[in-house]
């Protein structure tokens, strides 16, 4: 199936949507090699999708209801990543709980690698987890922009 890669212009900056047919399968916020090429036109998913990220960054969407299919990942992250949909908008959890959310409590540095690979950051929100002293942890796209999207919740 060939990926369609859509670009959305945010105020964290360009966010790369790559779509295998109906559903979102990554998001990207850093530019990075892509075998597949660059859509000019707005696919009805897309504009779906599009319409859910404006509606969030204007701060009136909480929760995504966009098609998501992994097409990587172990059957661990796709568990890691599934648990962040349960974290609510505007509040944050420890690595420490989605270890335990997902069954494996003392795994708390492998949730931190799984959320490494998150394939779909801000849809899936690895930006609402933090270190179980309240530190910030780590973000694949960025301190910076974890911070902004801690703050845009009203974190």
């Amino acid at each position: 199936m060939e990926h369609r890669i859509f670009v959305y212009k945010s105020p964290i900056g360009d966010i790369y949507c790559s779509f295998g047919g109906a559903e979102l399968i990554e998001i990207s916020i850093k530019a990075g090699n892509r075998q597949s090429k660059k859509s000019h036109s707005l696919s009805p998913v897309a504009h779906h999708l599009f319409s859910e990220l404006d509606a969030y960054f204007n701060g009136h969407l909480k929760e995504f209801n966009q098609k998501i299919k992994f097409i990587s990942g172990t059957d661990f992250e796709h568990k890691v990543w599934l648990a962040l949909k349960e974290i609510p908008y505007g509040e944050t959890r420890s690595y420490k709980w989605i270890a335990e959310k997902v069954g494996s409590p003392k795994a708390t540095r492998a949730v931190g690698q799984a959320l490494k690979k998150n394939p779909m950051p801000i849809i899936l929100p690895c930006h609402r987890v933090i270190a179980s002293d309240g530190s910030i942890g780590g973000f694949s796209c960025g301190i910076e922009i974890k911070e902004w999207l801690l703050r845009h919740e009203g974190r």
